[in-house]
Formats: C-alpha cells, structure tokens, sequence
C-alpha cells in the first residue's frame, strides 16, 4: 500500500492565522506544494488564491500531484450561486478537488431543501468539469444523530441524480480543522465520528480532516475505511512511514 496515495497534504491558513508575513506564509505554500512534489502525494490542498501558483509549479515539475482547494471556507453559509462562482474560478485557475463546505448550520436550523438544492447544484457543476468534490460537514459541529443524518443527506442526493461512475468522484469529509470547539474537544475527524460518516455516506467514499497527524492515526483512519486523509502533517507521516516506524 502506498499511504501517499492517500494524503491530501493540507495549508489553509492565512498569514494573520500563522502569525507571519504575507511573504512568509507564501513561502510556506511553496514549500507545502514543492514537498507534495517530492513526496508524490495524492494531492496539495491550498486556498483558493494560491491555486494558479499551485498549478504552475507542479506542471513544470511534470509532477502528476493533484491540486485541491476549499470553496465557501470555512463557514459554508454562502449561498448556492456564490459557492459556484468560487468553484468555476477555482475551475479555471487549475483545480482537480474542490472542497465545499456545506452549510451545516442551514441544516440545524431546517433549511434541509435548501441544503439539498445546493448540495446537487454544485456537485452537478463539479462534475460536469471531470472534477473531484468533497463535502465538509464539520462534524465539531454536529452530535452523532446530525452526523448520521448529513452524511445521508449528501449520499442520497448523489445516488437520486447521478450514475454509479460517479459516485466514487464525491466524497463527504469530515472538518474544516478550523471550527471552535469549547474545553479541548477535538474538532477534527475522530475515530467515533468518522465511523458514523463511514456508515452512512456508503457507498459515497469518505475523507478523514483534521487532527491526523501521526502515522498511527493514519493507519486506524485507513483501516476503518477512509480513501483520503486531509492533514498538514503529510511529510512526518510519510517519513515515519518510509522508515518502517508504524508502516505496513
């Protein structure tokens, strides 16, 4: 098994949300997408601004990496047309995943058509472009029955309007790694959680965001049945991984 094919090597933060210079953080994203390069990860998971830079790099280099990027992030409150404008944009910049965040608080509030009308709209627009879609249902957000009841909300819509081929193209993913939770629970992917996504999104496939950041995490993340890790931790993991420490 090769865990690179796995990993989406993930930075999402803004210089302010690093705590450095414009210039700084930009070197952090070259640097991000020059090791996914090396590494022969799946795919470099960047914010939308980045992507042509992202893009650029990686067709010199002749590297089949993919790019990712987040769409309506972090919050996904944005309305359906202002979601499909980011994703044509990140379209055209050069992107193969698109990320949304699906707006999981118009879902606790009962905007559940809506949610639905949006969910299909987008992915409809996605993969009329041969792109990958992930849906985040940030899953900190949500208790065990909401988790249940999104991660089958996506998995319906996706089986009701599109052919089989296509169901391995729409993922549904865990967190945005950058919701605020309250005394140090985790707000990222946890084993329970993912469990329920995993039980519920079939046969949708799912992606693990968020906290994993060791190769042990990975490998209990895979083993339960994840096809795609989201982490800023893909260079450690792999290195641990090459060097038989935890490896398979």
């Amino acid at each position: 098994m090769d865990i690179r094919q796995y990993l989406d090597s993930t930075y999402l933060k803004t210089a302010q949300q690093a705590g450095v210079s414009e210039d700084e953080n930009l070197k952090i994203v070259k640097n991000t997408i020059e090791e996914a390069i090396a590494q022969n990860f799946k795919l470099v998971m960047i914010r939308p601004e980045m992507v042509t830079m992202a893009r650029k790099i990686i067709t010199i280099s002749g590297s089949k990496v993919n790019v990712g990027t987040v769409i309506d992030f972090p919050l996904g409150q944005g309305s359906t047309e202002q979601k499909l404008a980011e994703a044509d944009k990140a379209i055209k910049d050069g992107a193969d995943d698109l990320d949304f965040v699906l707006n999981y608080e118009g879902f606790k509030s009962g905007y559940i058509n809506d949610v639905r009308k949006q969910v299909l709209e987008c992915t409809r627009f996605c993969l009329q472009h041969n792109k990958t879609v992930k849906w985040i249902i940030e899953i900190a957000a949500l208790n065990d029955h909401e988790i249940v009841q999104l991660s089958a909300l996506v998995k319906n819509v996706i089986l009701s309007n599109f052919e089989e081929t296509f169901y391995l193209s729409v993922f549904v993913k865990s967190s945005t790694g950058f919701y605020k939770t309250r005394d140090g629970i985790p707000n990222g992917a946890t084993l329970s959680g993912i469990k329920l996504m995993l039980e519920n999104s079939f046969p949708l496939p799912v992606k693990a965001a968020g906290g994993v950041r060791t190769i042990e995490e990975a490998k209990q993340m895979i083993a339960l049945g994840v096809k795609r890790i989201g982490t800023s931790s893909a260079g450690a993991i792999v290195n641990c991984f090459n060097t038989g420490d935890g490896g398979y």
